[in-house]
């Protein structure tokens, strides 16, 4: 199954980034007057690493981690799950299911060239939200254990 549509029509290509020592606040704060739920985090215009809502929330607020003081640097994700500008929209929906992921930096070879969300793919090709709606829900039900009554 092909959508017809590589991940490069779609992508974002200035996406929102941030720097390694800045505050969980800041980042926070940066996220919601940017209406992003995830930042990508540079060192000297190297990409090394990512940041979202979920980090915020389950590895540093859930832990009663200090927001004013830690970094992005301390909760961000280092081990990047990448995809080229060439593959097509449904290869990068597969990608992200089976990491369970929303956001996919996009490098052509070695060098960043845009940012892919879930949400971008559902602009394009709202009919793939049922392939994404059936995946979340299988999840889901793995997850949770069946009550008895």
């Amino acid at each position: 199954m092909r959508s017809g549509y590589k991940v490069c029509d779609v992508m974002t290509k200035k996406p929102v980034s941030i720097k390694p020592e800045t505050t969980l606040l800041q980042a926070a704060r940066k996220m919601a007057t940017q209406h992003v739920g995830s930042l990508l985090v540079k060192d000297n215009g190297n990409l090394i690493g990512i940041i979202t809502e979920q980090d915020i929330v389950r590895k540093a607020i859930a832990k009663d981690i200090h927001h004013r003081e830690s970094t992005v640097a301390d909760i961000m994700e280092q081990s990047l799950v990448t995809i080229s500008p060439e593959k097509d929209l449904i290869d990068a929906l597969k990608l992200m299911n089976s990491h369970n992921i929303r956001h996919v930096p996009v490098m052509d070879d070695q060098t960043m060239v845009g940012f892919l969300t879930s949400k971008d793919i559902l602009k394009v090709q709202p009919e793939l939200f049922e392939i994404l709606a059936e995946t979340i829900e299988l999840r889901e039900l793995e997850r949770k254990p069946i009550d008895e009554f």
